[in-house]
């Protein structure tokens, strides 16, 4: 007989969900139905054209808008501090995030640090911030992170090559808008790297030691719109019926973040990011199929569960299935050109103790892996992706 799952989970949902072709359209009326005057967005140079729809809806009913696009990669604690202030200078009463994770993270924590009561070093953790000051709303224009339904935000700091997050319910934004057509001008590049970022994501959630039947229904149900629609979406960037479902396995994906979170892939990714600015999802792809060898054998039976979903057919035993899903999630890659080796990017094996040093750090994620990692380990899964 199946034991119930006698963990508490809690969901923190976005307040309102908007979901089709045109959902972007309903953003700048609804805030300005809320009474909202000055919008503050924040979004990067190729989404900035993006934003003209919005703006001509703010002035037609008399608001006003600033456009802050000063993000160059993934966003620093410095980018961060330069949006706030731009924020205030701007008298904001109200924050549009746009574009694709960093965006969105940024625009989340411009809303809640806005009024000075607290700063980022007091935040970055779990449950550190008290509150939000202004409205929120999320607008995504990529498929990957899922972080305009997530109550995480991530900042690099540069100073200690690493990524640092803050997680907390007020950072889960009050409307979210997910329109598909806001996604078909991603480059097929973008696309591969934020595909693999949603799929991590599920991944993660289902063979975590946190799991939970709630979660496992989204992070089952994203594996497979990936497998059926990312290379897809990659080759045929008009295709809307893939951008759509890739847009809904983000979303599912974030879904799972709040209430399970990532482990290992994230946690190793975390160095790639922080000293050799690689993209997040590439770097995820890097060494999703590694940590999957090193994880399965304590969770054969979820991770043959994700290899089924990947599309892999049934080989008798769990162990073995599993690992066929290893090799589609590397076909995978190959097909939408996504390098898979560390040494393709400049790494050496130089570089691999001090990066399995700063992941050792990331304990808020390794600690929901299904298997315990030591530092020996996080060398090892470096080297095999090499």
């Amino acid at each position: 007989m199946t034991q119930p799952n006698e963990r508490l989970l809690t969901l923190f949902n976005v307040g309102t969900l908007t979901f089709g072709s045109g959902a972007a359209k309903c953003c700048a009326e609804d805030l300005m139905d809320r009474g909202v005057k000055h919008v503050f967005i924040v979004t990067t140079p190729p989404t900035r054209s993006l934003c003209d729809p919005l703006l001509a809806v703010i002035d037609k009913r008399g608001g006003a808008a600033k456009i802050w696009d000063n993000l160059k990669g993934e966003p620093t604690l410095d980018e961060f501090a330069e949006a706030l202030e731009k924020a205030r200078d701007f008298s904001a009463d109200a924050v549009i995030g746009l574009g694709g994770g960093s965006s969105m993270d940024v625009a989340k924590l411009v809303a809640a640090l806005y009024d000075g009561a607290q700063t980022i070093d007091e935040v970055i953790g779990v449950d550190f911030l008290k509150g939000r000051s202004l409205p929120l709303a999320c607008i995504p224009t990529t498929a990957g992170t899922g972080s305009e339904v997530t109550p995480i935000a991530i900042l690099a700091d540069e100073a200690e090559d690493l990524k640092k997050g803050a997680v907390s319910r007020h950072l889960v934004p009050d409307a979210a808008y997910l329109d598909p057509l806001m996604t078909v001008s991603m480059p097929p590049a973008v696309t591969a790297a934020t595909g693999f970022d949603a799929l991590t994501h599920c991944i993660e959630a289902y063979t975590n030691k946190f799991a939970h039947p709630i979660a496992d229904i989204y992070a089952l149900a994203g594996v497979r719109l990936i497998a059926d629609n990312l290379e897809r979406a990659c080759k045929q960037g008009d295709d809307l019926a893939a951008r759509e479902a890739m847009l809904l396995a983000s979303l599912y994906g974030g879904m799972c973040l709040g209430p399970v979170n990532t482990a290992a892939v994230h946690a190793l990714a975390y160095p790639l990011g922080g000293e050799f600015h690689i993209e997040h999802g590439v770097a995820n792809a890097l060494l999703l199929p590694h940590v999957l060898e090193f994880n399965l054998e304590a969770e054969p039976a979820r991770y043959a569960a994700i290899a089924r979903a990947l599309g892999a057919s049934d080989a008798g035993d769990d162990v073995t299935t599993a690992r066929r899903g290893v090799e589609k999630i590397i076909d995978l890659a190959e097909c939408c050109n996504i390098e898979q080796r560390l040494s393709s990017f400049g790494i050496s094996a130089e570089a691999i103790p001090r990066m399995a040093e700063a992941a050792m750090t990331v304990t808020r994620l390794l600690e929901r892996n299904p298997r315990i990692v030591t530092e020996r380990d996080a060398v090892g899964i470096y080297k095999a992706a090499l």
